[in-house]
């Protein structure tokens, strides 16, 4: 129930997300098809959500003051959730000048799902809110600079929110200028390996 955006540039990095949490009470099939209805894009308001949540028999708590994204130490971390099986599970990116990292929490131990270098925008959500935020990339995005990519995750954040109600319109946006340890900021994570360093090449 989320949108986290993120671009590693490289001379800064930046970084978006929504402030959006629901959280669903009921019978399991139902929960499910409410979910499947919203992240297809029938349910485009908070209005007909709550509508159709009445009509399944779904009890929702909506919050709007979650943060997603902040900063540590010169990066820039996202992190979006998920209930699955009773499990909690995230999926955190971290950026920085130059680089950044995906990496999944929730199992036996954090596992990296991917890095790379400057140039790079990540992607974190729903199928539904993937989709718009990619879209805005493809047709924005001209190989800028930071402020060009600021523009794209605020616009991006907002055609979102007017598109399902699983993404608030509020939401927070976080820069840095710095060519911080990304390593070590993931190292105090739980996550080994030399994920990224003040060293790290990246355009």
């Amino acid at each position: 129930m989320t949108l986290v955006m993120a671009f590693a540039g490289g001379k800064g990095a930046a970084m978006a997300g929504d402030m959006r949490e629901i959280t669903f009470l009921g019978d399991p099939a139902s929960i499910a098809l409410l979910e499947r209805e919203l992240y297809a894009g029938d349910l485009a308001t908070d209005d007909r959500l709550l509508a159709r949540a009445g009509e399944l028999g779904v009890e929702l708590s909506i919050r709007d003051d979650k943060v997603k994204v902040r900063e540590r130490g010169g990066v820039l971390v996202g992190e979006v959730t998920s209930l699955e099986g009773g499990v909690l599970r995230s999926r955190r990116v971290y950026a920085t000048a130059g680089a950044y990292a995906i990496a999944d929490f929730g199992g036996e131990a954090p596992v990296l799902r991917g890095q790379g270098g400057a140039g790079n925008f990540v992607v974190l959500g729903n199928e539904l809110t993937k989709a718009i935020a990619n879209r805005c990339i493809r047709e924005r995005w001209k190989g800028g600079g930071l402020p060009d990519a600021v523009e794209i995750l605020a616009g991006a954040l907002g055609e979102a929110a007017a598109a399902t109600p699983s993404v608030s319109r509020r939401f927070i946006l976080v820069q840095t200028g710095e060519k911080a340890d990304l390593g070590k900021v993931m190292e105090e994570d739980g996550i080994p390996g030399p994920a990224g360093s003040r060293e790290r090449p990246g355009g």
